[in-house]
């Protein structure tokens, strides 16, 4: 049985750190007793932060000596499925970064180890959380937009100096893109839509087959060549597998039509949120950048007609219907999630992941979504190494 508050140990304390605050408004539920991290340096400002926190360098040694009651996977993305597995086997509840895995193979054994030890498993898929993206989960949940047929989601993020260390060594992201063609980083761009969806869930819609194209790898030459030098190996093109933007293809068996395109490698602003959602009686923009509002056209309710009969149809902003569709956990929890990072989407997953062990519920980012999620990666490198040909997306409540 877990205490109360939930004991949490964090794995990855550079990342850790940014949940830090999220933590702390629900200390009543959640406290954090243990760190791990490859580095002096972070241990020591963790323990500067709080004193009696244990810390380790080790996972194994966190995981035999620690007591604590769930593990908080924040390390680069391809220990996440691994290090969870082991947690869940150590009889630890688990929440994960993204992805949760980078292999077909890991999404399998993940889903298998979490109906086999029966401990709590969830993504912290935050974007899920965003205030713009739950109203429209909340309007889509209350039939605002009818049929939906047609969604895109994109995570556009120019990351060229996060992939380097400063000596010119590559980070867990220059290895991505280093050694992996496709989407290689998925779910902040099909996590809404899945929701919108209600893929695998009763009654809802299941994601069938996907192809993926990809660009030439232009940007991240251009970008070491400024800042490492010609002499630099990935000053050549080839060095890179992962092109600039890469674009998947979803159909679903209801036979909405998703697009997802990821690029990490373009100069530009950062874009980020990038989602659409078109039904048969509304349709909804998310902002290009933090000074445009989300827009969204509702038939019957906004001003004009599509087609146009009268007048044409123009958008208006989503928070008009902010007091009617506003999601319940954000009118409730909204002023302090803001207070968190990502949007607030930081204190939600938090504060899901830690409820759903204490009230002893599956949690809303479950392992089932987790390994379909975040199988487009493996699949997309697939689907490109074999001439961008659609390639079948397994049905993970099925083993």
């Amino acid at each position: 049985m877990p205490s109360t508050p939930i004991k949490l140990a964090i794995v990855g304390g550079r990342r850790g750190a940014a949940f830090n605050r999220a933590v702390k408004i629900l200390e009543d539920k959640v406290k954090i007793v243990a760190i791990c991290d490859i580095s002096e340096e972070v241990l020591k400002n963790w323990k500067t932060n709080i004193p009696d926190i244990q810390t380790f360098k080790n996972y194994d040694e966190m995981l035999e000596k620690s007591d604590c009651d769930a593990v908080f996977i924040a390390t680069p993305m391809f220990l996440h499925a691994e290090q969870s597995i082991k947690a869940m086997k150590f009889g630890k509840h688990v929440l994960s970064e993204v992805i949760a895995a980078t292999t077909l193979d890991e999404c399998w054994r993940l889903v298998e180890t979490v109906e086999d030890t029966k401990m709590t498993y969830m993504l912290a898929e935050n974007y899920c959380y965003m205030r713009s993206n739950m109203m429209i989960l909340n309007m889509v949940r209350r039939g605002v937009f009818g049929e939906p047929i047609y969604a895109e989601g994109g995570y556009i993020h120019d990351c060229r100096n996060l992939m380097f260390y400063p000596n010119g060594e590559l980070t867990w992201r220059g290895e991505l893109s280093r050694n992996f063609p496709g989407n290689t980083y998925p779910t902040h761009s099909l996590g809404p839509i899945a929701q919108w969806l209600h893929v695998n869930r009763e009654s809802g819609d299941r994601l069938l087959h996907m192809a993926t194209f990809m660009t030439k790898p232009a940007s991240a030459s251009v970008y070491v060549k400024r800042r490492f030098g010609e002499s630099h190996p990935g000053a050549k093109r080839d060095f890179w597998k992962r092109g600039d933007s890469a674009v998947t293809l979803i159909q679903t068996e209801r036979e909405v039509l998703i697009v997802l395109r990821v690029d990490y490698h373009s100069p530009r602003p950062h874009n980020m949120t990038h989602y659409l959602l078109q039904g048969t009686s509304a349709s909804y923009l998310s902002p290009r950048h933090d000074k445009e509002d989300p827009l969204i056209w509702i038939e019957g309710r906004s001003p004009g007609q599509s087609p146009p009969e009268s007048a044409p149809a123009e958008w208006e902003s989503l928070w008009n219907y902010a007091e009617e569709y506003e999601h319940p956990l954000w009118r409730e929890w909204g002023e302090v999630a803001r207070k968190t990072g990502h949007g607030g989407g930081d204190f939600f997953v938090i504060k899901d992941f830690v409820d759903s062990i204490l009230q002893k519920r599956e949690p809303p980012i479950n392992v089932y979504d987790a390994a379909t999620w975040s199988s487009i990666m493996p699949l997309s490198i697939e689907s490109i190494k074999k001439g961008n040909i659609p390639v079948e997306i397994p049905d993970f409540r099925k083993r």
